[in-house]
């Protein structure tokens, strides 16, 4: 079942709990993914995860801005996302393909670092954090 439609299944059953504050975020996600779809994007993880960045750059403003109330539905919007999208990758297995990486690669300095991250974010297939990728191919290579 495409993602999709298993988020319109889910506005319904939410709509009938009363969880008006799940049904708003699934509204959301939807739209972005209709949206998406129409402009001739298929990849409903893409949008999802740019959806789940969204919500926490908007959280982190939020919170610096002392307006915890706003940054606490950001978060539970986020949340929401995230049970769409698949397990992320544990520290183990990231520090493993970075490591394979590197090997695969022997990068010569810190040049070096954009090419090895591209390498790692394709084999993790979107299942990890870039910033996370980025921070550990950066402690690797120096």
């Amino acid at each position: 079942m495409q993602i999709a439609e298993r988020i319109k299944t889910d506005v319904a059953a939410a709509l009938k709990a009363g969880d008006r504050e799940r049904v708003g975020a699934l509204r959301l996600v939807l739209s972005e993914l209709q949206r998406a779809a129409k402009e001739g994007g298929s990849d409903e993880l893409a949008v999802l995860r740019r959806e789940r960045k969204r919500r926490r750059e908007s959280e982190q403003a939020y919170r610096d801005a002392g307006r915890i109330d706003l940054a606490d539905g950001e978060t539970f919007e986020a949340r929401v996302i995230e049970e769409y999208l698949p397990a992320e990758l544990g520290d183990a297995e990231l520090d493993a393909l970075v490591a394979a990486a590197v090997a695969e690669l022997a990068p010569q300095g810190p040049r070096d670092v954009g090419r090895v991250i591209k390498h790692v974010m394709a084999a993790a297939g979107g299942r990890a954090d870039g910033r996370v990728v980025s921070t550990k191919v950066k402690e690797a290579i120096t």
